[in-house]
C-alpha cells in the first residue's frame, strides 16, 4: 500500500502540515514524534522478551514466522 506512495504525494502532505502547523512547530513536532518511536520500539522490545523466555522454558519450539520476525533488524521491519 505505501509502496505506491511517490514523491508528489509526499511533498503535498508536507504542503499541508507546514500550513497547518507552520514551519515553526515543524522540529518540535519532528522531535516528538521521534521519541514516541524510540519509545514504541523500546517496549516492544521489552515485551517480547519474557515471552520468548517463558516459550524456552516451557520447551515450546517457536514457529517459523517468529523466529524469522525476531532475526530481522528493526530497521528491516
Amino acid at each position: 500500500m505505501l509502496g505506491d506512495v511517490g514523491w508528489q504525494e509526499l511533498a503535498i502532505v508536507l504542503v499541508i502540515v507546514v500550513i497547518i502547523f507552520g514551519a515553526g512547530r515543524l522540529p518540535e513536532i519532528g522531535g516528538a514524534v521521534g521519541k514516541s518511536i524510540k519509545e514504541f520500539r523500546a517496549q516492544s522490545a521489552d515485551d517480547q522478551a519474557p515471552v520468548a523466555s517463558a516459550s524456552v522454558a516451557a520447551g515450546v519450539e517457536p514457529s517459523p514466522r517468529a523466529t524469522a520476525a525476531s532475526s530481522m533488524r528493526s530497521d528491516e521491519i
